[in-house]
């Protein structure tokens, strides 16, 4: 429990208001309790928060959600304030230990039917019970209508911790549209089982991770994320660098094919090594904006993601090439490089000005071919 829940636990139950609303309680898993109530929409912010994504002076997530979202607030809230309106899905609820559910009953083979009862804080500045899993969208637009009440179904459960509504947070929310970059941040925190999809993206997550937060990294804070939102380069491209080379290139040889667990500690210094030879070999290029810097933008960081397999696949007696390895075979394409002015020089009287270079399947495969054709002649 942290502190104010412990205080608040600890208060005698005739100084605690408290919520009463009729529950439906379920078990699932091993022991684990649900339960579903009803509840005025406009209760919730008395006895629900939104945990905000962030990270903590150790670099570490705290949190889970992401910022709330004006423009979807205001349709929900138009859509509340019709003649009409309905909501049936249900908000979904991590309550701390001080809710209880009560009942006479004894439990039956799908559940049995009671009382959640639900402390409220004496002022808003008082940490509340309950953390908003699924819904803060939904939540925000009741609180904002102009109308006296809203009923809603809700779902809740005890979480044991923050760890546990994080968990429930990226499950919950991985069948809907939620923000990569966030979802990318968030899994390296994850230890429960995941869906294939998620589990897959997790060795990504985590080796970018590791580049935008190691005190070695030549991509320390320079990576854009939800909790880094100043940085320079966007968390997409590097992902996608990043699962390239895991799939066929320099970091495939860091997993398993049986298990796909992965030495991330060298994969992570393969990385490094590699982009701090870029950084060595392009040094007024290297930390500035996209629009100043096609070396920071997506294409230039894809296509140098295959002279850094290519690079590697020259040293395969050796797990990770040093960075001297990866600063000689990276030299060659200076010269043909238009990172920040001039023209991009793509054969077959093909010259693309360096700002016109795009994220697109196009440029990415020309700017490629084009570096691949020289680091591979040298």
């Amino acid at each position: 429990m942290t502190p104010a829940t412990k205080a608040r636990a600890a208060k005698p139950p005739s100084e605690q208001k408290t919520l009463i609303v009729p529950a439906i309680e379920i078990t699932q898993g091993r022991n684990r309790k649900a339960f579903s109530f009803a509840v005025d929409g406009k209760l919730l912010p008395q006895f629900t928060a939104v945990s905000r994504v962030a990270r903590n002076d150790a670099n570490a997530v705290t949190g889970y959600q992401r910022p709330e979202v004006l423009s979807h607030i205001s349709q929900i809230r138009k859509y509340l304030e019709s003649d009409n309106p309905m909501l049936p899905n249900a908000i979904v609820v991590a309550f701390d230990r001080t809710v209880v559910f009560k009942s006479d009953e004894a439990p039956s083979a799908t559940g049995r039917i009671g009382s959640l009862h639900i402390p409220i804080p004496d002022d808003d500045e008082e940490e509340k019970p309950g953390l908003i899993v699924d819904g803060q969208q939904r939540t925000a637009a009741i609180r904002e209508a102009a109308i006296k009440r809203f009923p809603v179904f809700a779902v809740g459960f005890i979480a044991r911790d923050e760890d546990e509504q994080r968990e429930q947070f990226v499950l919950v929310n991985s069948t809907k549209p939620l923000p990569k970059g966030l979802l990318y941040e968030l899994l390296p925190s994850i230890d429960a089982p995941l869906p294939d999809a998620l589990a897959r993206r997790k060795l990504p997550a985590v080796l970018l991770n590791r580049l935008n937060h190691d005190e070695d990294s030549p991509f320390r804070g320079m990576v854009s994320t939800p909790t880094s939102p100043k940085g320079v380069v966007k968390d997409n491209s590097l992902l996608r660098m990043i699962e390239n080379s895991l799939s066929d290139g320099a970091l495939f040889r860091f997993r398993d094919p049986i298990s796909g667990q992965c030495d991330t500690d060298k994969a992570v210094a393969v990385l490094k090594h590699f982009w701090a030879s870029v950084q060595s070999a392009f040094p007024k290029a290297w930390g500035l904006p996209p629009k100043k810097s096609r070396l920071m933008h997506g294409a230039g960081i894809i296509a140098l993601g295959f002279v850094m397999d290519a690079v590697a696949d020259r040293h395969r007696s050796r797990n990770v090439p040093t960075r001297l390895q990866f600063l000689a075979g990276v030299i060659p394409i200076v010269e043909h490089c238009r990172w920040t002015d001039g023209y991009w020089d793509f054969g077959a009287r093909r010259h693309v000005k360096w700002c016109d270079l795009q994220n697109t399947p196009t440029h990415i495969h020309l700017l490629t071919d084009h570096l691949l054709a020289i680091a591979r002649t040298h």
